[in-house]
C-alpha cells in the first residue's frame, strides 16, 4: 500500500480499463462520470487492508459497504471479476514490492474482505429492499440555493434521528449523494432533506431547482452513527453549520419526544444572518423547550442584530460558553467545519469519545 499510494490515481485509473474491457456488462453498474468513484473505491481499499487485522473494525464498516452497494444491483459473482482486475492492477504499479509471497496475501485479503461483503448483502436482503422509491410530496425553496424537499417513501423506511440516506435523482441514474434526515420519524413516514445546490453538483442542483412535487427519488438504506444515547443523563452539545442544521433538528426532536429534560444546547452557523434559512424554526422549538438554547453565530457581520447572533467562526463561539465536559457533543456541517470543531471540542475537555459526527470521509465524497 504505500508503494502504490503516490500512485493511486493511475492504479485506480488501470483497473477501472481493464474491468470496463474484461467485463464489459458491469458498466452499467457505475455512474456515467467515475471521478468521485474512483477515489472512493481506493479509499475504501487503503480502509480495508489497514484494518485486515482488526476483525471488529473491519466486518463493520465492510459489512456496511456490502448493504450499500445492493443499491447499485452489486451480486456475489460480480466480485470474482473485481478481484481479478484489482490485482492486476496493483501488481502492475508495485514494481518493487509484488511478488508470490505478497500475492497470496492479496489473494486471502481480497477474498476476506469480499466475503464479509456478500454475507452483509444477502444478510440484508432477507429484511429490507436494495433501495426504497420515494415521491416528493413538497419542495420549498428557502433560499436561491437552498431547499426543503419532503418525500413520501414507497414502504416503511425505518431510520433513527441523526443518521442520513444515500439518494439518486431520476436525472443522473446511478449518482448517489448522501442527505440527512431534517426530522425525527414521523408517525406519517414523511421524510425531509435540507439540500444547497453547490457549484457542479450534480443531484444538488437537481433536487433544488429541478426536482417538483411528483417526481420520484430512489433512495439507500439509512446510515450513520451521530444518534442520541437515550442511555445517559449527559446533555448534548450541537454544531450545526449551515444545512447541517437538518440533522440537529431531527435531534432535538428525538430528545423532545423521549420526554427527559436534558440540557441541549444548540449553536447554529452561518456566513451571514441571510443564510440562516432554518434559524425560525430552532427559535420556536427553543421557545417551546426550556431544556433547549440556540444561538446563531454567523461569520461575517457584526454580533447582535434581529436574531441577537454571535460573531465569528462556529467552534470559536463554543469555546466562550460552556464548561462542557458534561455533555456529549455532536457536529454536521462541511468538512473542515468538522475537523476545527473536533479540535475545539477536545480542547475544552470533551472526550473524543462523546463526540460525534458523520465520517468526514463520506462528507467529502458527497460534497455536492
Amino acid at each position: 500500500m504505500n508503494e502504490i499510494e503516490p500512485v493511486a490515481d493511475k492504479v485506480t485509473s488501470y483497473f477501472y480499463a481493464l474491468l470496463f474491457v474484461r467485463h464489459p456488462e458491469l458498466r452499467a453498474l457505475f455512474p456515467a462520470a467515475m471521478d468521485a468513484q474512483r477515489d472512493r473505491l481506493f479509499r475504501a481499499l487503503l480502509t480495508s487492508v489497514k484494518a485486515v487485522d482488526d476483525t471488529d473494525t473491519l466486518t463493520d464498516y465492510l459489512s456496511h459497504l456490502g448493504r450499500g452497494h445492493r443499491k447499485y444491483g452489486t451480486l456475489p459473482e460480480h466480485y470474482p471479476a473485481v478481484g481479478e482486475c484489482l490485482l492486476n492492477a496493483i501488481a502492475r504499479y508495485a514494481h518493487g514490492t509484488w511478488h508470490p509471497e505478497a500475492e497470496a496475501a492479496w489473494v486471502r485479503a481480497y477474498t476476506t474482505i469480499s466475503q464479509i461483503m456478500i454475507d452483509a448483502a444477502a444478510e440484508n436482503e432477507a429484511v429490507a429492499p436494495a433501495w426504497w422509491h420515494a415521491e416528493v410530496v413538497s419542495h420549498e425553496l428557502r433560499t436561491p440555493d437552498i431547499a426543503v424537499v419532503t418525500v413520501r417513501p414507497d414502504q416503511p423506511y425505518p431510520f433513527l434521528a441523526g443518521q442520513y440516506a444515500s439518494l439518486e435523482t431520476p436525472w443522473w441514474p446511478r449518482v448517489w449523494r448522501h442527505y440527512s434526515f431534517a426530522a425525527a420519524p414521523r408517525s406519517d413516514g414523511l421524510l425531509s432533506f435540507h439540500v444547497k445546490a453547490v457549484p457542479a453538483g450534480w443531484v444538488s442542483n437537481a433536487m433544488v431547482h429541478r426536482a417538483r412535487p411528483g417526481d420520484v427519488l430512489r433512495l439507500g438504506p439509512p446510515s450513520g452513527s451521530m444518534t442520541v444515547d437515550h442511555t445517559t443523563d449527559n446533555g448534548l452539545l450541537c454544531l450545526g453549520g449551515g444545512t447541517g442544521i437538518a440533522p440537529i433538528k431531527a435531534l432535538v426532536e428525538d430528545v423532545a419526544e423521549r420526554g427527559r429534560r436534558r440540557p441541549m444546547e444548540v449553536f447554529y452557523g452561518a456566513r451571514s444572518d441571510y443564510d440562516l434559512y432554518d434559524i425560525d424554526t430552532m427559535l420556536r422549538m427553543a421557545q417551546s423547550h426550556p431544556w433547549l438554547s440556540v444561538r446563531p453565530v454567523v461569520a461575517t457581520g457584526p454580533a447582535g442584530g434581529p436574531m441577537n447572533s454571535l460573531s465569528g467562526q462556529l467552534p470559536d463561539a463554543v469555546r466562550q460558553y460552556g464548561p462542557w465536559r458534561e455533555y456529549d457533543a455532536y457536529l454536521s456541517g462541511p468538512p473542515g467545519m468538522i475537523r476545527n470543531g473536533v479540535d475545539a471540542l477536545v480542547g475544552v475537555g470533551i472526550p473524543s469519545d462523546r463526540i460525534r459526527h458523520d465520517s468526514v470521509e463520506e462528507l467529502v465524497a458527497a460534497g455536492d
